[in-house]
This record gives C-alpha cells, structure tokens and sequence, in this order.
C-alpha cells in the first residue's frame, strides 16, 4: 500500500491521538505517526503544535524517520524558535554519527533552519563537517556555508568559513570543487566587491580537471565560474576553450549553453587569423542546431540565445539556414523567433530559399505570423540589395491577393524600401494608391500618406488624395496627423499655386483646433519657415532624407556584449541585463566580453579638431539639424552685399527670432491672403536695441583703460584645421583658423574646389555667437574657383555682431553659399583672438579690483609640463595681450599678477605660480578671477594652447 492513505483522513481529535501516537514506545507506530504530521502539514494543516513530541522522535537510528522529522523541524522552526533550539544538541549528535548520510543530513537542514538564535551553535559542527573525510558530507557542507552567510553573512566571516570555502576548491573530489564554486559565486554575487572566487591559471587548472567528472549540475557551476574569469593571454584563451569543448556534445541543454557562454566570452580574445578559431566556429553549430529537436519550450530559450549569438557571429550559423525553417505545428512564439533569426541570416547566397518561405508564410492563417513575414519580406529587400527587385515584385503579388492585414503591411514595408533606394521602383506608386480605401490601420496609412508626400510631383492627383486623409483628421491617430502635416506641406512646396488652401487647412487644423503638442509645434514651426522665407523652407521640407541602415533591430553593441555574458540565464530569454528585472542590487553585476588581444583602437584624424580647440571638444560645437534652423532664417540667400559691414550684419541678423514675438502673434492672428507661393508673414519678433552692445560695457568705468598699452603684436596662430570636409559640402572643402594681429581679428580661410564644376558667388554669414564675432567684410573671392584649384583668404572680422551665449560658450555657426548650394558648419575658436592691446591694469587697480571680485568666482587650475621658465613665460604671454602687472620671488617659486581684456570689455584676473619641476620642464599654477565666470575655462585652455605651442 502505498503512502497516499495518509492524505485521505479528516477525523476530528486528530491531533491528540497523533500526541499519543507519536509518544508511543513502538517504533513502526511512531513512524507511521510521523508520516500522518507531515501529511496533514503537506495539505495545509497547522500541526504545529505537536513540536516537541516530533523533536522527541530525533533520537533515533532510522534514517527515514530522521528525514521526516528534519523536515517537520526545517518547517516550523521559524513559528516556533524558542522550541527548536531543544533540537541543537541532536544537530550537534548527528554530525558526529559514524553514518555519512545522517552526518550530511543533519548539515544540510541546519543551514535551512533560518532561525537566528541557533546559527552560532551550529558552528562547530560545520566547521567539523566542512572538514570531514567523506566528500558527501563536504558537498553537503558547503552549500550550508553559502545558506548560513544569507541568513548571517558577518558570522560567516568571523568563523573563517569563506577561507575554508576557497581551500574546498582543491579538493580531490569534483563534486565538492563543483559546490565549493557554486557557494563562492552564490556568497560572490550577493557582494559584488569582494574578491571571493580570485580565479588564477592554477585555480582554473583544477576546475578543468573537476568539470569532467561531476553532474550537469555540479559542470553548469564550473563553466559559470569559468565564465567569469578573463585569461592572461589568447594561449590561455585557447587552452581553456580546447578544454571545454567536449562539453557542447553533453545531453543536458543547460550544460550545453553554459559551455557556448564560456566559448563565445573567450573567442573574443582569439584571432580570426587562427585556425583554431575557424575550427571552434564549425564546433558551435552542431550543438545549436541539437537544441531545436527538443520541445517547443526549451527551443524558444534556444532560440532567443541563438538569436544573440547570431547577432554577434552570424558566421557560426551561416549554413544552417533551413534549420529555422518554421514547421505546421511550431507554437507562434517559436514560429515568430524562427523568423526573426532566418532575416539576420539572409545573404546572397540564401536569399532565394529565404523569400521563397516567406512567400509561402505569408499565406498561412496566423495573422501575426503572416504580418511578420511580410515585414521580413521587406527586410530581406533593405539587407540584400541584389534581391530588392524580387523582394518588391513578391510584395506586389501579395497586395494583389487583397487580403487586408497583408495588403497593410505590405505598404509599410514599402515605404521603408523607397527609403532605402530612391528613384528606384515607384513605379509600384500607382498600385499602391488602389489600395488607399482598404487602409485603416495607423501605420500603414501614415505610410502611404508618407509614400504620397514625398513623390507628389509623380502623382496626379496627390491634393485629392491627401485631402481625402483630412476629413476625419482629428479622428486620426497622432502618428498619422503628424505625417499628413508633413507631406501635405511638401506637396505646397512642389505644387504652391494648386494647393494654397489645402496647407493653410491643415495649418489651421494642426495649430489651432489641436491640443497634441508634437503637432502644434510643427505645425508652428512649418507656418514660420513658410512665411518667413520659402527658399529656406524648402531647403528644410525637402532636404536629401539619409538612407536607412540594413538592421534596425539590432541590440546595442554594449548592450549585446554584457548579454553574450549572461547566454543561458534569463536575461538572455529576456534581451535585457538582470538589472532590468532583478528587483534591489543582490545578483546585479555587470560583466563585459574581454578585449581583444590584439586590436589597436581607431583614432580620429587630428585634422577634424578646429583650430585652438583642446581635444575631445570638436564634437559639443557641431550643430544639430535643430540648431541649423537659426541659420537657415538668418541667412541673406543673395549675391554678397558690398557696403559698410555693420549694416549688413545687422540687417542680417535681425531676421525673424524663432522662438520671439513673432510666434505669440502667430498664434493670436491667422494669417490671411495668401500670395502665390509664399505666406503674408506674420509680424517679426522685434530685436532689442541694445543686443549688440558688448555684455560687459558696464565694466569699462571701473578700470583705467589707458594704462599700459600693450605693444602691437601677433599672438599664437594654430595650423589650420578642415572645418568642412569635401564630402559634406558636394565639394567645396574648406580649412581654417583665427589669427590677431595688431589689434584686428582675422579668419584665414583655404577653400578648395574638390567638385567637378566651377565655384563662384561665394557669401558667408555668422550665426549670433557669445561675443559678437561677424565678418566684417564680404567674402572676397576674386575669380571662380575651378576643380583642384585652392585659394586662400584672410576674412576680416569685428566683433559689433548681434549677442547671443552659446553652448560652449566660444562656438561658432558658419554658413557659406556659394553658386551650387548653402553649407553649414561649426567651430570653436580661441579664445585669445579675443584678448584686446589695453588689457594691462596698474597695480593699485589691479589689486583693488581683485579684492572686489568675489571669492567664489576665483577659478583654480594646473598646467602641466610647461617648457618654459618664468621670463619665457611673461614674454610669451604678452605676444598674446596676457599683461604682467607684477612679479615677485616667494620661497623660490615666481608668481606673476596678470591682467587681461576681453572685446566685450570684461576684464581677467590671474595669479600664475611657477613651480620648478624637472630641469627643462615647470609646472604652473593657474588662478583666474572674473565677474563673469563662465569665461575662466576658456582662458585658462587658452594659457595652456599658448605656453605649450
């Protein structure tokens, strides 16, 4: 009879006759009374009151009883902590018992007894049992300590236990090793910044040796620890992957995955050169594919590792192609994954196996199965150029079956073709407005509206189309709004004198009857560019869209890496780090794939860092595409102006402000009668008065300028830098920097004409800047320029342009016309080009004005390894407009009081100390004092560009 009858009882009473019971002298009685508590405890019963009659029955020899009571104890101890503590000293008994299997019982359930009272006295007897000569009982033990260091991690500590955790690595036995490692990595994870498992070759050594003698369980800890370790060198890389590749060949799936983790972590660090590495890719494959024979379940996990892997080296699976090919009777969840893994492997040479499945699945019944398959018919066009045509010919088939879900997705990858190969197949236009009615999902109608803004100019009747969309408009979705705005304004700038009132419809509708912000600022934005210069509308609306990439789907490379690290666990089910779903820090760590050995680091060409402008800042002064739109409203799109330079640039630069008055009108008051191809703009943002007054003029009272003029004379000029590369302006490349000499700013240009056909109409223009920085003169370009010729230009510059702070502060936006097209570009210049000829104070005011600053805007720095002594350093400053005001001699280092100007009329404080270093180098000490802080950095890099060049 088997032990089920203890389940089917419900007497009333039940708990006294299990007292008696249990107290009886008989051993079977006492067995079976046992049973009946745990049952009755199994089904949700509380028993426990029956505590000390169950202890009562530790004290025996029969093993199965000791199980059942240890697991009555392990249950209750918690409930009942004062009682429990009567059960240490046979815990203490047991682990001296001559049997292995009672002393590795009593081990096991004192590490799952979470009681704090009775951890310290279950001490001694781990010590004892992580000691004892029978490697069950050592296994046993130190799982325990792991158990133990959760409930009490300081104890552990204290008694020496993680030391004789890591001593249990060299154990003879590979099971112990295997659970020793387990523990470590278990304790290790919990506390990220101890050092636990210090991994050396001698260590790793004996895990090799372990790994081919313990369970699957016991091999799955060691190839995770492996995991973690990074080797010294590719040999030792290569050493531990020959080592572990037996693995792959394992029946359990789990081991399998762990050793595809340790191998793809280590492969990193070998060359592709190698052999070995073309021969362990071919290892890889097999064991992958043998994971997609089991069931459903355990293939998706495959599957979502694979998917990494693939990701990563989509040369280990290349030729397994038909192994992805989705079954009748695939789950969705495998089908879809199949799908997505068939895509990252289309190549050339699949491509025709691969579109003639997809064909075949988008004619299955699964109606997310069949839209994913036709997005993947279009992904395979934007990856595999050679077969977009068949591609777009196999979509065309499929929107003739008129099946809608089909047809719908059909257009949206369409579209994303058109973007990937313009001027290619919009023949295909026409088919696809057949099917406009039928569309009533938001993407693929966002898609088609798309599709018909950007070939209007091919389309009839493309104002009907679109204006069949604007009917229901607010019944839309925001993305199809947002997109009708768009390509309804693009249809005006192809066809302004047929749809006049069409675009101001949907003006009208987007800015007034809409209450979505996305839409009521571009729609905004649109109303201002077209009535305020439509040449510069149409630069924007219909400027040259980039092509799209191949992948877009693709998990961010750092991102992929830290998940390669994880193959195996849930993150790699999941695509997310465990910091994403593992709640609180514990088990967080952050791992990463190991460098490769033998990489050298791409590095930019120093040519692309503007003139004066410290490494590494280049790239916060390149403007975004929003930042442009500044430019594109200030910029004077006529021949060059001759006549006085500050009329000009003020005329300029008092264009419409973007952000200014001119928009809370536009918002008040409609615009009306609309003129053929441009708006009635609406009143312009008035410029204030004083906005080309220098931001520090008030300061000028202050401070005697006439003391000390400084000599005329040329400060540091940095070489020419490509400001604009030939590429980006169809061309015309153009190099640069800034000088000052006697007293007047100067922008040395080299323009060279990299283009086919001959330049000429050359105009610049300066977008407003921190100081004022404007040509103060037309560009002056004497003759066309022709293909391969090179001219050079010295352009004036003042510095009585219009004011606005810049981030960083000494950023320039430059546009050049010229008569191909407008180009734009940005730089930093120096800031010393700034630094004025009056700059030197007298002492008296020096040191007043010093006190007068505040100590809060003193500013500290260091410069190291200067070449120069103190002489050299004054002399070579004031080439530079840097004034030494006074100098003296404090316990033998030189200290300089410097004062310098800015154009705007601020005035810089600096106290310069001069430490002896080594015999040819000094090391200086920078303070710099300003009622206008933000410029102390700039003049402390310019200190550093001057005393190092």
């Amino acid at each position: 009879m088997t032990d089920s009858k203890y389940f089917t009882t419900t007497k009333k009473g039940e708990i006294f006759e299990l007292k008696a019971e249990l107290n009886s002298d008989k051993k079977e009685k006492k067995k079976e009374a046992v049973k009946k508590v745990i049952a009755s405890m199994t089904v949700g019963k509380d028993v426990s009151a029956l505590f000390p009659d169950v202890v009562n029955c530790m004290q025996t020899d029969n093993l199965e009883l000791k199980k059942l009571v240890y697991l009555y104890l392990m249950n209750y101890a918690k409930s009942q902590p004062d009682m429990a503590i009567m059960a240490v000293n046979t815990f203490v008994k047991d682990c001296e018992d001559p049997n292995p299997l009672i002393r590795a019982l009593a081990v096991r359930t004192m590490g799952c007894i979470r009681v704090d009272k009775i951890t310290e006295y279950l001490c001694e007897p781990l010590r004892k049992c992580l000691k004892d000569e029978d490697p069950y009982v050592r296994k046993t033990a130190a799982v325990c300590v792991a158990k133990l260091h959760d409930i009490n991690a300081q104890l552990v500590e204290d008694q020496g236990f993680l030391d004789t955790l890591k001593d249990l690595i060299s154990d003879s036995n590979p099971m112990v090793v295997a659970n020793a490692v387990a523990a470590l990595s278990e304790i290790a994870e919990s506390h990220p910044s101890s050092n636990l498992l210090d991994l050396n070759p001698q260590s790793i050594n004996k895990l090799l040796t372990a790994l081919n003698e313990c369970t699957e369980w016991g091999q799955i800890f060691i190839l995770d620890c492996l995991a973690n370790y990074t080797p010294k060198d590719d040999r030792e890389a290569q050493s531990i992957c020959e080592r572990v590749t037996p693995r792959l060949s394992h029946a359990n799936s789990a081991v399998v995955l762990s050793a595809v983790k340790v191998l793809m972590k280590f492969m990193e660090m070998l060359s592709k050169d190698l052999d070995y590495y073309g021969t362990l890719l071919k290892k890889l494959a097999p064991p992958l594919v043998t994971l997609l024979s089991a069931e459903p379940e355990l293939q998706y996990v495959a599957l979502r590792n694979i998917n990494l892997i693939v990701q990563k080296r989509p040369e280990v699976l290349k030729h397994e192609m038909k192994v992805f090919f989705v079954k009748y009777n695939d789950p969705i969840y495998v089908k879809l994954e199949k799908l997505d893994i068939m895509i990252r492997l289309a190549s050339q040479a699949n491509i025709a196996q691969v579109l003639a499945e997809l064909k075949e699945y988008a004619t299955e019944v699964d109606v997310d199965f069949v839209r994913k398959a036709v997005r993947a018919i279009g992904r395979c066009a934007i990856k595999v150029e050679q077969s977009a045509e068949r591609c777009v010919s196999t979509l065309l088939d499929l929107i003739q079956t008129k099946v809608n879900y089909v047809v719908q997705e059909a257009i949206v990858v369409i579209k994303d073709i058109f973007r990937k190969y313009p001027n290619k197949y919009e023949s295909v236009i026409a088919t696809l407005c057949e099917n406009l009615d039928s569309l009533d999902e938001p993407e693929a109608r966002a898609a088609m509206i798309w599709i018909v803004g950007e070939y209007a100019e091919r389309i009839d009747n493309a104002d009907e189309l679109l204006e069949s969309f604007l009917e229901g408009f607010h019944d839309e979705s925001t993305q199809v709004q947002l997109q009708l705005l768009t390509a309804i304004v693009k249809l005006f700038l192809k066809k302004p004198t047929e749809t006049q009132e069409l675009v101001q419809q949907v003006l009208s509708l987007a800015t007034q009857d809409s209450d979505n912000p996305d839409l009521r600022d571009r729609g905004y934005i649109y109303w201002r560019l077209l009535s305020t210069d439509p040449v510069a509308a149409k630069e924007v609306v219909l400027a040259e869209k980039p092509l799209i990439s191949e992948e877009t789907d693709l998990i961010e490379p750092t991102l992929l890496d830290e998940l390669i690290c994880y193959i195996g666990t849930l993150a790699s089910v999941y695509h997310k780090p465990p910091s994403a779903f593992v709640e609180g820090g514990r088990g967080v760590v952050h791992k990463s794939l190991p460098p490769r050995t033998a990489s050298s680091e791409s590095t930019e060409s120093p040519e692309t860092a503007p003139a004066g402008a410290p490494p590494g800042e280049q790239l916060d002064a390149v403007p975004t595409q929003g930042d442009l739109l500044g430019d594109l409203l200030n910029l004077d799109l006529g021949p060059p102006v001759s006549g006085p330079p500050l009329a000009a640039s003020a005329v300029q630069m008092g264009a419409v402000d973007l952000l200014g008055g001119g928009l809370d009108s536009l918002m008040g008051d409609e615009p009306e009668g609309i003129g053929a191809t441009s708006f009635v703009a609406p009143p312009a943002a008035a410029v204030p008065a004083n906005l080309g007054a220098p931001m520090g003029s008030g300061l000028s009272d202050l401070f005697d300028l006439t003391s000390g003029v400084g000599t005329l004379s040329g400060s540091y000029v940095a070489p020419k830098a490509v400001w604009l590369p030939a590429m980006k302006a169809k061309g015309l490349e153009i190099s640069g920097t800034f000088t000052r000499q006697a007293g007047t700013i100067s922008m040395d240009l080299q323009l060279t004409n990299k283009a086919l056909q001959v330049m000429t109409d050359f105009a610049i223009q300066f977008n407003r800047n921190s100081f004022g920085l404007a040509p103060a003169a037309p560009l002056q370009v004497h003759a066309p320029l022709s293909p391969t010729q090179t001219v050079e230009i010295s352009l004036p510059l003042s510095t009585a342009g219009s004011v606005m702070k810049t981030e960083p502060l000494n950023s320039l936006q430059v546009a050049v016309k010229n008569n191909i097209d407008v180009f734009y570009f940005s730089t930093l210049y120096p800031l010393h080009i700034l630094f004025v000829e009056d700059g030197k104070m007298d002492r008296q005011m020096f040191l007043a004005t010093w006190k007068d600053i505040p100590n809060e805007n003193e500013a500290q720095f260091q410069i190291r390894d200067c070449p120069l002594n103190a002489e050299a350093v004054s002399s070579r400053l004031q080439s530079s407009n840097i004034f030494t005001v006074a100098r003296r001699n404090v316990e033998g280092q030189d200290m300089l009081y410097q004062s310098l100007k800015l154009t705007n009329g601020i005035w810089v404080l600096a106290e310069l100390r001069i430490q002896p270093g080594n015999p040819s180098f000094t090391d200086l000490e920078l303070s710099l004092k300003c009622r206008a802080p933000e410029v102390s950095q700039h003049v402390y890099q310019a200190y550093e560009t001057i005393l190092k060049n």
